[in-house]
């Protein structure tokens, strides 16, 4: 466990025991520093959060809840003892409580006291037999430990598993190939690599590129420039837009204009199933990234690992996630008081589904919105992906008007199945041809594998953004009810440019227009 939530409120894990609200009530003063503990500490101030604790449990000493935070901000500062202690005082208050004992677990746990540990998630769950995080944890302990039946009434006979460390050369092979090396759901090593793609293989996004080069590029090739001017050598930075508008691929791009380091971290690498892996990957991913500086950290998807916390329910409420973005937002703090060298990027279709505490000036509080090409754009991009294909003469503008609205994700995969077609036919035929304008249009004809994906996502996400009305019948009587979108005033503001284009491409005006411009190049031209 490396990190938690201390709010209260209905969820599982140790972030949970107020679930059961104490019986006498609660100081108002007391409270007051409570909240502004838990706010504390949802900023990685753990020890400004342990002072408000302090203060709340010095105000009102029967308050449970304040002893639990404050033994979760000690926990996270390593200063077990100080933990236990308070602990004991909650389940001497809330005797039914499953979540102090789940969290004595995990300390012992983080000392390799895997008995200990297995003995307190057990009478976690014996207050509470459906307490899903206490069931994982002891799971995971009955993995790690080799337990044999024994007559009943006499004492298990318990041995710790022992797993071997991969060789050097082993692991030094895995990463010759390019390969990870993960063990047991934790990363051990990090297959950085070098990227030989540069900006002229970018098409579009001249504003982006220019951002890019002068605020990344340039401080790796030109890092005593930056130390002269005291410009720090590092950032966090969020790429969003539509899917397939070459947010990694424009990552790639920097790395190789500035020769740096570069790795992609998928969330499937980072998220184990056994608790306390993923945070141990997130540290791991960060301790190997300080190593290979100067480097460009890619977490691809981070809404998916970054959800808003305190959503109401789903993905975003599990004690695991809500652990992991902890976990995050304390590495990224790590990064902010020692950036230099680490260039973290954060690749996301949903910006506002990410953690709010993320977005802050210092973490990721740079954001560049990519967007779709434009007619020229695809163009060129229709150039540049036959541009290694014998062919024939391509009429490049009438494929742009027929792709009205694709990514240029859409448009490469069509120069790819179309480029089959002569290959299939010298393969068959025995004698080469050149790709033909009927082989593309052709291609962008089959609606089943080559239609736009931008179509289904705008569609898909405009109910997160779009304030809709509908109508609903109360006590007999039709009702309009007004529901918003996810963004909140300030997001719509923030992502004003992205909204814009989904507003725009979900009009009833906008979709007749792109259906009639590309059945009109499709047919008629």
């Amino acid at each position: 466990m490396t990190s938690s939530n201390p709010q209260k409120g209905g969820s599982t894990g140790p972030a949970a025991s107020a679930a059961n609200p104490p019986k006498h009530e609660v100081n108002p003063d007391a409270k007051d520093h409570w909240r502004k503990g838990n706010s504390l500490f949802e900023e990685s101030k753990f020890e400004e959060a342990l002072k408000e604790f302090t203060a709340a449990i010095e105000i009102d000493n029967k308050y449970s809840d304040a002893y639990f935070n404050r033994a979760l901000t000690n926990r996270m500062l390593k200063n077990y003892d100080g933990a236990k202690r308070d602990l004991d005082f909650v389940m001497e208050l809330q005797p039914d409580s499953a979540d102090a004992p789940l969290l004595i677990g995990d300390i012992a746990e983080a000392n390799d006291d895997y008995i200990g540990a297995r003995y307190w998630y057990e009478k976690s769950l014996k207050i509470n037999p459906d307490y899903t995080e206490a069931k994982t944890r002891l799971e995971r302990i009955d993995a790690l430990m080799h337990v044999n039946a024994s007559p009943k009434g006499a004492p298990s006979q318990v041995s710790v598993q022992q797993y071997k460390q991969p060789s050097d050369k082993k692991e030094e092979q895995q990463l010759q190939e390019g390969k990870d090396v993960i063990e047991d759901g934790q990363i051990k090593s990090l297959a950085f690599y070098k990227s030989e793609i540069k900006f002229d293989s970018v098409i579009g996004l001249e504003k982006v590129k220019k951002y890019l080069a002068e605020n990344v590029v340039l401080s790796m090739k030109e890092p005593r420039l930056f130390k002269k001017y005291g410009k720090k050598m590092g950032m966090g930075l969020i790429l969003y837009g539509p899917p397939g508008v070459g947010k990694t691929h424009i990552v790639n791009a920097v790395a190789g204009e500035a020769n740096a380091n570069v790795y992609v971290a998928r969330i499937a690498q980072i998220v184990d199933m056994y608790t306390g892996n993923t945070e141990k990957n997130l540290h791991r991913i960060f301790e190997l990234a300080r190593q290979h500086a100067p480097v460009i950290l890619v977490f691809d998807e981070l809404d998916a690992l970054t959800p808003k916390r305190g959503g109401g329910g789903g993905a975003s409420d599990s004690s695991a996630l809500r652990l992991a973005v902890n976990a995050f937002l304390s590495e990224m703090s790590g990064v902010e008081k020692n950036p230099e060298g680490i260039y973290v990027v954060g690749t996301t279709n949903t910006p506002w589904d990410i953690d709010p505490a993320l977005k802050r000036s210092g973490r990721f509080g740079d954001r560049i919105y990519l967007t779709v090409p434009t007619y020229k754009d695809r163009k060129k991009l229709f150039e540049f992906y036959t541009r290694r294909t014998p062919k024939n003469h391509l009429s490049y503008g009438r494929l742009a008007r027929a792709t009205m609205g694709y990514s240029p994700a859409d448009i490469e995969s069509i120069c790819d199945k179309a480029t089959m077609k002569p290959l299939l036919h010298e393969y068959t035929k025995q004698r080469g041809r050149n790709m033909t304008m009927s082989d593309l249009i052709s291609i962008i004809k089959d609606k089943e594998t080559a239609s736009s994906s931008l179509d289904e996502w705008y569609g898909m996400v405009k109910n997160d953004v779009i304030t809709k009305t509908e109508k609903q019948t109360v006590d007999g009587k039709k009702q309009e009810i007004v529901k918003e979108g996810k963004l909140d005033a300030q997001e719509k503001v923030a992502y004003k440019a992205m909204v814009n284009d989904i507003k725009k491409n979900t009009s009833p005006r906008r979709i007749r227009i792109k259906r009639f411009m590309r059945w009109w190049a499709v047919h008629l031209f």
